[in-house]
């Protein structure tokens, strides 16, 4: 595990993402300081889930339900459901009248607080103008997956490994989302002008460990 408290954890990925979000900061900067972010932050979820396979109360199942406004709330929504997923969460978006989108997530409490600090940070730096350039490397080569990957066979301390661990969390959110929401589907997304919709087409060519999402509808699944 990590020797750092998660406290502190936190605290050096919120620094590096301050930096990444600064004015002058250039395009390769900032993909350098994020891609050391989100690697913190994929191995902070590996240790709160192996300690939570020990101590259950540390870190239980938990929901969000977040709005989000005009204007792209389409792109804001199809961003956060994407990065959610990537994070052990899932997402499904929700029928609205009115503008905006509302966003149901579901996923044990660190992973979602682990997304809503990493897309808060990667909305700062779309309006920014990098969702304009070309995928960074750390989404190409997930930190979340090689995270994963390397404590595969690192013991929880009851016997299980941490792949078995993960799945078994993967499982949890998929059966709560399910008592939630018995129907749901799936369709594409698309997107068409210039501008922010190409910087954004760009972006979606980036694959950041999971499946990519459907075109948001009264109920779109994210998964």
């Amino acid at each position: 595990m990590n020797s750092e408290t998660p406290d502190a954890l936190l605290d050096r990925v919120r620094k590096l993402l301050v930096k990444a979000e600064a004015d002058g900061v250039t395009q390769a900067e900032a993909q350098a300081l994020t891609a050391k972010a989100a690697e913190l932050m994929a191995k902070y979820g590996i240790d709160r889930a192996l300690l939570a396979a020990v101590r259950p109360e540390t870190d239980r199942p938990a929901d969000r339900v977040i709005d989000i406004g005009n204007p792209w709330a389409r792109v804001q929504a199809h961003l956060l459901c994407g990065l959610a997923s990537a994070l052990r969460c899932q997402c499904v978006i929700l029928p609205r009248t009115g503008p905006g989108s509302r966003i149901h997530m579901f996923g044990f409490a660190s992973d979602i607080e682990r997304t809503d600090v990493l897309y808060t940070s990667l909305l700062l730096q779309m309006w920014q103008g990098l969702s304009a350039v070309a995928p960074p490397a750390w989404s190409r080569s997930p930190a979340e997956q090689a995270a994963a990957a390397r404590a595969a066979d690192a013991p929880a301390g009851n016997g299980a490994t941490a792949a078995l661990v993960l799945a078994d969390r993967t499982e949890i959110i998929e059966r709560t989302l399910r008592r939630a929401y018995p129907v749901t589907r799936s369709s594409r997304v698309t997107y068409s002008g210039s501008g922010y919709g190409t910087g954004y087409t760009q972006g979606q060519r980036a694959d950041i460990g999971a499946s990519r999402l459907g075109r948001p509808s009264a109920r779109a699944l994210t998964r």
